[in-house]
Order: structure tokens, then sequence, then C-alpha cells
């Protein structure tokens, strides 16, 4: 990130495909406000008196969260995944989120956490912040595949390890953009029940894209096999860093009996960041009130307009790079239905000093996909974001890349290489 960075700072000029933010064109600075309000009237209208309201408001409130219930609510309304408020603790972000949950499921230096292989650097970060061990499930071009997780497993239990907790993002993934099918779903939950994994499910990019969506990891579990992490980052708004994580596994309490694994994970995050801000849950849960919780009906318009960014990209991909002519140069791409996100493949090492060539001699940014292969790989990768940009930006941003790419390749033509 401090490179992208930099590399921003010094070409203020050059179109940017790197950030995987949302489009702020349609935030409304006044919606915080409408939000706020509406969420203090719904406290008025459950009977708390202006006291409480207060109290609710000003101060650092449950650790867990003050709007579980709210948020419970849309997730059955909008997720088919039914479990009580009291599995859920509210977060700051869904990075919070992680970092609690493989905190309080990491055993001891054995346990290992399975990654996908690219995979999003936050949870990387988080693990090697709590010292855990990685190991990378290496992506076909399709996806996660059962089969190489199996493999993964049986060979860390061969050199003494346990295998414990396995992170997916079955939808739009960041950074491939690939999305798991049902079969691969269901097929994934039943290898984690076979071989004792607990699914780390993170999928923030659904209720931002377009069509029909598949049913969550969550909404198929029958064992209690996934724990779900959420953000209103992209459905709301950024700036709150309000996220939640569902974890409605039985836990032994210590006392002989048993409580929930969301009891464990906001004992962690007492020690941490002590709650989330009430504030930002009150304008959260405006929105969520306003919308009767149906987050797909909120941002409707929001994933109309991150669709048809992604199909200009590929429409002007195509158009740039004909079949014919990506074939000769070795160039190709993924073509993502919904997301931020897609992968483009090319002959030459697509690293920080290609990036950096990119930037000044042909005035467009992306991120090299080697940067989300924990162990290693992904040298020829590209990933673009079509979150952030206008449509004319995505048609001269495609077109200048499209000119990196042809230089690139006839360099090392002429190199050899």
């Amino acid at each position: 990130m401090n490179f992208l960075n930099e590399i921003t700072f010094r070409h203020p000029d050059a179109i940017s495909f790197a950030p995987g933010r949302p489009y702020d064109g349609f935030f409304d600075t006044e919606q915080i406000f409408t939000h706020a309000r509406r969420y203090l009237d719904h406290l008025a209208d459950q009977g708390h008196t202006p006291r409480q309201i207060r109290t609710a408001l000003y101060q650092y409130g449950p650790t867990a969260g003050l709007i579980r219930e709210i948020i419970a609510d849309s997730l059955r309304a909008d997720e088919d995944i039914d479990v009580p408020a009291e599995s859920l603790v509210v977060t700051l972000g869904a990075q919070e989120a992680m970092l609690l949950a493989l905190r309080a499921l990491h055993g001891g230096p054995d346990d290992v956490l399975l990654v996908s292989s690219p995979c999003y650097v936050g949870i990387i970060g988080a693990a090697r912040l709590l010292d855990i061990e990685v190991h990378p499930v290496e992506e076909r071009e399709t996806g996660l595949a059962c089969a190489d997780v199996e493999a993964a497993v049986r060979e860390l239990r061969a050199r003494g390890k346990r295998p414990r907790v396995l992170y997916v993002l079955p939808d739009h993934a960041n950074p491939s953009g690939n999305t798991l099918d049902l079969r691969t779903r269901t097929e994934l939950l039943r290898t984690a029940e076979r071989h004792g994994l607990l699914i780390l499910e993170d999928s923030p990019y659904r209720m931002v894209s377009p069509g029909r969506r598949l049913p969550t990891l969550k909404a198929l579990d029958r064992t209690r096999t996934v724990v779900h992490l959420g953000s209103f980052s992209k459905t709301v708004f950024p700036g709150a860093r309000v996220g939640y994580v569902v974890a409605d596994q039985p836990i032994a309490d210590g006392t002989g009996g048993s409580t929930l694994l969301a009891a464990e994970l906001a004992k962690v995050k007492s020690m941490i960041t002590v709650n989330t801000p009430s504030l930002s849950q009150a304008a959260v849960a405006g929105a969520l009130l306003a919308a009767r919780g149906r987050v797909s009906e909120m941002n409707s318009e929001a994933a109309a307009y991150y669709g048809e960014a992604m199909r200009s990209v590929l429409r002007t991909l195509d158009r740039c790079l004909p079949a014919h002519r990506r074939a000769e140069l070795g160039v190709r791409w993924n073509e993502p239905a919904g997301g931020f996100f897609l992968s483009v493949r090319v002959p030459f090492r697509a690293d920080e000093a290609a990036l950096s060539r990119s930037a000044e001699e042909h005035g467009v940014i992306w991120t090299p996909m080697e940067h989300f292969h924990p162990l290693g790989g992904g040298r020829n990768g590209i990933r673009l974001s079509i979150s952030y940009l206008t449509p004319s930006e995505i048609q001269e941003g495609i077109t200048r890349l499209t000119r990196f790419i042809e230089a690139e390749c006839a360099a090392n033509e002429r190199t050899g290489t």
C-alpha cells in the first residue's frame, strides 16, 4: 500500500485501477444525520427514555455492539442467515473481525491458517501480527478447489501441524475476482466438516454486485462450521468502519458450562478496542432500518453501476486486445460478473518496476498480483479494480493499459526474455 500511495502521489495525472474502495458518487453527507436520527427514533419507539438514548449514543456501550438485533434481522431478511443476536459481535470493519476470530481460534504453535493463493492481504497481515502460520492453497482459474484443500490438510498433518481455519472469499474474491459455484460451496462445507476445519467466510462484495446471488456458506451451514464476517464499508459508507462477525459455535466457558464463540470474541475485543463507536453504529443501524434490513435493495443502484463498470472494462479490453492479438501476446483475463476486481495475466514480470514504468510512461496504475501470494507467485499477474473510476476514465485507462502491455511485450521480444 505504501508503494502504491507513493506511485499515485508521484503521478497524480495517472488513471488508477488500484483502489478497492467504493465510488463515492453514491454518498450523500446528509444521509449520515438522517440515518442517525432514524436510529434514535427507533430507540424511542422501543421505549427507551431520553436518558437511556443519550447514554447509548455518548457512552462506550457494550463491547459486543449496540445494534446486534438490527444486524441479525437484516441477515435473516437478506441472506437467509438465521442466528440469534447474541451470536454477533459488531466490529471496527471486517478487518477487526478477522483479527478477533484468528486470536480466539488460535490454540497453539502447531495451528495453521489455510488461505487461497492469491489472497486478500488483510488476513495475511492479521495472521502475521498473531504469529500464526499461513499455508496457501493455490487457486485454479475457476477459484479454490476442494481437492486442493484436502491435499493441503493431509500435507500439514503429515508434518505434525494442525490445520485449524480456512479463510475463503466465495463471492467475487479480492484480488482474483473469482466466485465459487454452488457445488463447490457445498463440497467445501463437507470437506471442512470431514477434517474438523472451521471456515472463516468473508464476502464484502455480494450486495454491491448485480444479478442473482448464490447462498453464502453460512446460509448453507447446518453444523456451525462457518464463522461469517460482514462489513458495511462497501454498502453503507466506508468511513463508518462498522463490520460484524457471526460466531454461533458453542464453546466451553471454563466453568463446566458452554457459551458461544461470539462471547469469546467480545472478550478479546474488550482488550483491544473496547467497543465500536456508537455514532458509527447509529448511522449504519438507521440505514438498515430505512431499508427494512434489505441491504440488497439499498444498494441496487450501486450494484448496477459496478456491474456496468465491470462490463465496460471487459468490453474495452476485448476491443483493445481482440482474441487474435491477445493470443499472439499471451495475455488473458477472467470475466467476473460482479465485485470490484478482475485479474489479467501477462507474459512479462508485472512487478513494482513494471508498475513504475506503467505510471511514468503510460499514465496508468494497477496492482501487482504478486503482493497477494503469501509464499511467492503471481509474478505475471495484474489486478484491476473497477470500482472507483468514471466510465470515461475506464475507457481511457484501459487504452493506456493496452499501450503499456504492448510496449512491455515488445521490449521482452527485443531482449529475448
